[in-house]
């Protein structure tokens, strides 16, 4: 397997400082304020890291629990960054029953890397989640945001190359 990337701190770039402060700025008086900003800044910047968390909290006079309590919850905020695709293997227990794990396996051996892990040109990034609410379409993956049900192992490398294609496609 690859090793992953090292991972550049948004704190560390001045532009995505400014966007962090302005956002901090911005929603940090708002009811709610802890999951506006991480919200706003998920989506803007693709990742908010630990450093990034200690630097909301004390922006914002929270506990640094709070923050990362909020990102670590909920399975929209992200540490890492992701690729520009993200392909999330349900393994609620429909689906793993239904050959999650198998169509997990074949991933890695087309991709060459494990969830949680982006490929290195940065296109496409492997993660599994609980339940995607499609338990009758099981197994299922969901590309980007786009179910694909009833997912076979000999099938991912049509679903794969769909991505790639698609970004040849608007390159060109």
């Amino acid at each position: 397997m690859p090793e992953p990337a090292k991972i550049r701190d948004p704190l560390d770039m001045p532009e995505q400082r400014r966007v962090i402060d302005r956002t901090i700025d911005e929603f940090m008086h708002l009811p709610g304020a802890a999951m506006v900003v991480l919200n706003n800044l998920q989506g803007r910047i693709g990742y908010i890291t630990k450093p990034m968390q200690a630097y909301i909290a004390e922006r914002m006079n929270v506990p640094l629990s709070k923050i990362h309590g909020v990102v670590s919850f909920y399975s929209f905020f992200t540490t890492e960054p992701r690729g520009k695709h993200v392909v999330k293997f349900c393994i609620g227990t429909a689906c793993y029953v239904g050959g999650a794990e198998q169509l997990i396996d074949k991933t890695k051996q087309v991709l060459g890397i494990n969830p949680g892990q982006t490929t290195p040109d940065g296109m496409i990034t492997v993660e599994v989640c609980r339940c995607v609410g499609a338990c009758s379409q099981a197994p299922v993956i969901v590309v980007d945001d786009l179910n694909h049900g009833k997912m076979q192992a000999t099938r991912i490398n049509n679903v794969i190359n769909q991505i790639l294609q698609s970004e040849a496609v608007s390159a060109a």
